[in-house]
């Protein structure tokens, strides 16, 4: 295994931003930048032994720094959205930056997707590699309450899995939903579309949504329904029956905050699969509706829209208005834990 790092620019403001390259001994690639504590690149072997990179993403500093799309993100301090950017938490109403309509989408204006992350250390073992960053979100910031430190950490095995564990403790009462925003295609990323990817779901039930995709309240079962993947389909003859696509939260079978299996995504070309395991209750699949050829990813690809698939492992949208879904509230003394893994084979 090895790490290493390199430059990957400046921001407007004049702050240093790294890039780091985790390897496996089986050629498996990840890289992560501190800014936004993004997922880069990871390149995985298809079933003849090509690399090939996954997810999409920016060749440069700029292209991050510029996007409004998410693409690799670490996503906070609450992922998905807040219906009308306002909670309480013990009789105190807090108000939040409103970014997606009238609604609070994703930590708001600058989220820690824009933020620097500090590094605290990037290390290579004989079995793992691994990058840890931190970022303290100040009282106030977007709107929140109590400083928030976090810590999201990427690791690299050499049992072809890029793990995702996340960590966090606060000084007042707050809310807290993180998550990695990765665009997924398992033909490599600016290959064309994911229609053909067969994908399922561990999942019998989701949240129902308004026209504002905000949670009403109501948890109900996919079956005879478009968004029933409780064994695989393609994305494409699901899709079809939509009216854009799918951005929709899975309540996951299992126990809240075990590790349990999320979703398992084949890609027949490359015979590329993936399978998600997570501690999370949910997760929002989202398949890139909004992408509309507008975004030049890396190497001048167009990402067009179904270029890619989300699968954002999390707590439910608008859980902080919701006192009948998982709790998202963490108290000063507590200490915030979530770790997802997506596993890499060939079929």
């Amino acid at each position: 295994m090895n790490a290493h790092k390199e430059p990957f620019g400046q921001t407007t403001d004049g702050q240093e931003v790294l890039i780091y390259t985790l390897t496996s001994s089986k050629g498996f690639r990840a890289r992560i930048t501190n800014f936004g504590a993004t997922l880069v690149s990871l390149h995985v072997p298809d079933r003849d032994g090509s690399l090939g990179d996954v997810v999409l993403g920016f060749d440069t500093l700029e292209g991050y720094i510029n996007q409004t799309a998410y693409l690799g993100s670490t996503v906070g301090r609450y992922g998905n959205r807040i219906a009308k950017g306002k909670f309480t938490l013990d009789g105190t109403e807090y108000t939040l930056a409103t970014n997606n309509g009238p609604n609070h989408l994703h930590g708001g204006l600058q989220g820690f997707d824009k933020k620097v992350w500090e590094t605290q250390e990037a290390v290579a073992t004989e079995d793992e590699a691994w990058v840890k960053m931190t970022y303290l979100s100040p009282d106030g910031e977007e709107g929140y309450p109590g400083n928030l430190q976090c810590t999201v950490t990427y690791t690299l095995t050499n049992s072809d899995e890029l793990r995702i564990s996340y960590e966090a403790e606060t000084d007042k009462k707050t809310v807290l939903n993180l998550t990695n925003h990765s665009y997924w295609n398992l033909a490599g990323q600016g290959s064309g579309d994911i229609l053909g990817h067969e994908l399922m779901i561990n999942a019998e039930k989701f949240t129902l949504i308004d026209q504002e995709l905000i949670p009403n309240g109501v948890i109900a079962s996919v079956h005879d329904m478009p968004l029933d993947f409780t064994r695989p389909r393609t994305i494409g003859s699901r899709l079809r029956q939509t009216a854009s696509g799918f951005d929709h939260n899975y309540v996951l079978s299992g126990p809240v905050g075990e590790m349990k299996l999320c979703a398992r995504v084949r890609e027949p070309g490359s015979g590329r699969v993936m399978e998600i395991h997570t501690t999370e209750p949910g997760v929002q699949l989202y398949t890139g509706n909004f992408l509309d050829g507008s975004i030049v990813g890396k190497g001048g690809a167009k990402y067009d829209k179904h270029a890619a698939f989300c699968l954002e492992t999390q707590h439910y949208p608008d859980s902080p208005n919701k006192p009948q879904f998982p709790s998202v509230v963490l108290e000063p003394g507590q200490k915030f834990a979530s770790q997802t893994v997506h596993k890499f084979s060939t079929k």
